[in-house]
């Protein structure tokens, strides 16, 4: 059914991480798929930006990102991983065009004010992506 499937992962809702991939996990076992979980890492903001510290932001963000990567490889021979930089929704789009992805199983959380204003990170890549994606609330 599914050859390539992404599962991208929220730093910020750690809760989801598991229960995201145990689903990957599943979807993949039925054809022996490839499974890749992402990271997003957002630019630093400009008003931060202009400090000292927005490197060491930065770096900090990419060694928490291969930290956690690291951990999920641990579960499977199969699971492969991504860093990627810039704003999640365009990014997990963009990747799963590049790389042939045909299944993304992504976390929601429960909507927040902002959301309703601006649209969460799931339901840009529901509306732009061309693949399967699976939304586990």
């Amino acid at each position: 059914m599914y050859k390539n499937i992404l599962v991208p992962i929220d730093p910020s809702h750690e809760e989801r991480h598991d229960v995201a991939l145990e689903m990957a996990e599943h979807l993949a076992d039925a054809d022996d798929a490839v499974i890749t979980a992402a990271i997003v890492i957002e630019p630093v903001p400009s008003y931060i930006g202009m400090t000292d510290r927005a490197g060491e932001l930065e770096t900090h963000a990419i060694d928490y990102a291969k930290a956690s990567l690291a951990k999920f490889s641990q579960r499977s021979p199969r699971l492969k991983s991504a860093i990627l930089h810039g704003s999640p929704g365009n990014e997990i789009v963009e990747y799963a065009e590049k790389n042939d992805i045909d299944c993304i199983v992504i976390a929601s959380h429960k909507p927040g004010l902002a959301d309703y204003l601006l649209g969460s990170t799931a339901a840009r890549v529901v509306r732009h992506v061309r693949c399967n994606v699976h939304v586990l609330r």
